[in-house]
């Protein structure tokens, strides 16, 4: 509290700064509600995969509610990107998913509406924006969740881990190894657009489950229009100038505690450098000069072959949830944050990726590592304060498929042998690809690829958090850049053709120490149905670093059985499952803080 009246602004005192936080807060918290009851998918509905924000009329983001930090911190750059290509007029909705612009990965759906308040209150017009993202669990491409791995099965085989010498973002050539990804490949893609009856069909049809895609777009429509109404409440009753000034004053305090909490900072430079299991590094420089920081990533290595490519927007993102960090709990999130922190992410390499760069991986993986990396060059200034490495590692699961007609064979669960490599009923189904942003009418699947009888479905798994400088890291918790709730195996089990067989912590899975990591979990599925499979995941050959003398997790660890036999599969692979398989996911454990203190 004294930092908070030390450093209020003039326009208010500590209290009224805080009042009116929560008020603009609230707002952005309500939109979100309405958004998880109205949706149709468990994705948002029960894992909570979204968020809402409140922006000013230049596209600056004034408030949020405590969702997702890797939609968050993007977003506004979205927001802008829909206002330099659309002029908005009352009641108009502007829709977006491209990554490059402001966007993290295609299925995170952005929709922005303009919000006009006093007029006719004896005050000139002052307009705001509100806006959420969504994470749509499947918008077309050539694998159901709309994140192909890359690296696919043989029809009828169980696709085995790499040897660990062996790159996969190398693109090795050979049987089950395919050529470089596009994002064209990862499905429909939507520059800024206004969001008519049209392109909502459009945009439904390229999915695997479009009745699904309508009503989570309609869902989202509800909580845009919830928070025009809460905003226009606010102007009523205070005035719309007000809340513009309270907005600005807002931005301009937490710009104050961000300052403070860099300037705490030893000045200096500090150097760290990690890298993803395919080999490709990240590699920071952070320059520390009184209450400036310079966040560098210029050293970083050139874009991937593959999906794990960051967008521009993803980096900020993650550099802001970091340094978000240093800063009281109760410190406004919103733009001001960025003021005194300047982020260098050279395009071209693989924290600035440019089109037609695959990025689906990028946004949930590089984004993990990213921060694992930042929070390493500031644990060399701030010892006392950073924690080692967290599970590092979304751990992302993907399925989808066509639902058997109800009473045949097929449907139930077999278990049987493997059919011979090249039979026709082996053989995945690959819809088209997303096609060029160009125009409305160019991108994505034009058809459903299953029908009404299509499923799919997306999760991430919880790891194991890093212990810190006073305490050991939480076990089975989302970690950093996700911050999702768990799916409940009814939930799962009554929406899809699969069965919870096991459901863990992974014990003894965090890294020893003085404050041992967090263990991760064991997830254990069992296929009702024939369904295309995507997993990835990171940390299962590079384990969670520890800090201080503590330990690495433990790496994660992916198999799959079928009919008696056990095969680990590559983190990031696409492959189909038959009915009766039953595929494990083993996440990473935290790494450990501090040596352990030898017995008496």
């Amino acid at each position: 509290m004294t930092l908070a009246v030390t450093l209020a602004p003039t326009l208010g005192d500590a209290v009224e700064i805080e009042v009116w936080n929560h008020l603009f807060a609230q707002v952005a918290e309500e939109m979100g509600a309405t958004l998880r009851l109205a949706a149709l998918s468990p994705n948002i509905k029960e894992r909570r995969d979204y968020s809402c924000a409140i922006f000013d009329g230049e596209g600056r983001m004034i408030a949020q509610a405590a969702h997702i930090p890797v939609h968050l911190g993007s977003t506004p750059l979205s927001v802008r990107a829909a206002i330099a290509a659309v002029a908005m007029s009352p009641g108009d909705v502007v829709i977006l998913n491209d990554p490059f612009a402001g966007g993290t990965h295609l299925p995170d759906v952005t929709l922005v509406a303009p919000v006009d308040v006093g007029e006719g209150q004896g005050e000139a017009q002052t307009r705001f924006y509100v806006a959420n993202r969504a994470h749509h669990a499947d918008v077309g491409g050539t694998a159901p969740g709309s994140m192909p791995a890359g690296v696919r099965g043989l029809p009828g085989e169980l696709p085995e881990a790499p040897p660990d010498t062996i790159s996969v973002g190398a693109r090795r050539a050979g049987p089950g190894w395919e050529g470089a990804l596009s994002i064209d490949e990862e499905g429909i893609r939507l520059p800024p657009m206004l969001l008519t009856a049209e392109v909502a069909d459009r945009f439904a049809a390229a999915s695997r489950t479009p009745d699904e895609r309508q009503g989570d777009l309609a869902a989202q429509r509800a909580a845009l229009a919830q928070g025009g109404l809460r905003l226009a409440e606010l102007a009523a009753r205070h005035g719309a100038r007000t809340l513009e000034l309270r907005g600005a004053a807002l931005r301009a305090y937490a710009a104050r505690l961000m300052r403070a909490a860099i300037e705490a900072i030893p000045d200096g430079i500090y150097a760290f450098a990690d890298t993803l299991d395919e080999g490709e590094a990240i590699r920071v420089c952070l320059t520390i000069a009184g209450a400036r920081a310079i966040v560098d990533f210029s050293d970083s290595d050139p874009e991937s072959p593959g999906s794990l490519n960051a967008v521009y927007a993803v980096t900020v993102s993650s550099v802001l949830y970091a340094f978000r960090l240093l800063c009281p709990d109760d410190t406004p999130t919103n733009e001001g944050i960025l003021d005194p922190i300047e982020v260098i992410a050279p395009e071209g390499t693989i924290v600035a990726a440019r089109p037609p760069r695959a990025v689906a991986a990028g946004n949930v993986e590089t984004s993990q590592r990213i921060v694992d990396v930042v929070l390493g060059a500031l644990a060399q200034a701030l010892p006392g304060r950073i924690p080692a490495a967290s599970g590092g590692t979304m751990s992302n699961l993907m399925f989808g498929g066509a639902l058997p007609p109800p009473g045949s064979r097929s449907s139930e669960c077999s278990g049987g042998a493997l059919p011979p490599p090249g039979s026709r009923s082996s053989e995945p189904h690959r819809p088209a690809a997303g096609g060029s942003p160009a125009s409305p009418g160019s991108s994505g699947t034009e058809s459903s690829a299953a029908g009404s009888n299509g499923f799919a479905y997306y999760e991430t798994i919880a790891c194991g958090a890093g212990g810190g400088p006073t305490r050991a890291g939480a076990s089975a918790i989302q970690t950093h850049m996700t911050n999702t709730w768990n799916t409940p195996v009814e939930a799962l089990e009554h929406a899809l053709p699969v069965r919870v067989i096991r459901y863990a912590i992974r014990r003894g899975s965090g890294g020893g120490g003085a404050h041992p990591g967090g263990d991760g979990v064991v997830r254990t599925l069992e296929f009702l149905a024939a369904a295309t499979v995507t997993l990835i995941g990171d940390r299962r050959r590079r384990p969670p670093y520890g800090l201080a003398g503590g330990g690495p997790g433990d790496p994660g660890i992916d198999t799959i059985e079928r009919a008696g036999r056990t095969v680990r599969l590559p983190s990031k692979v696409t492959f189909e499952a038959q009915p009766g398989d039953r595929l494990t996911i083993a996440t990473p454990g935290g790494g450990g803080h501090g040596r352990t203190r030898p017995l008496p």
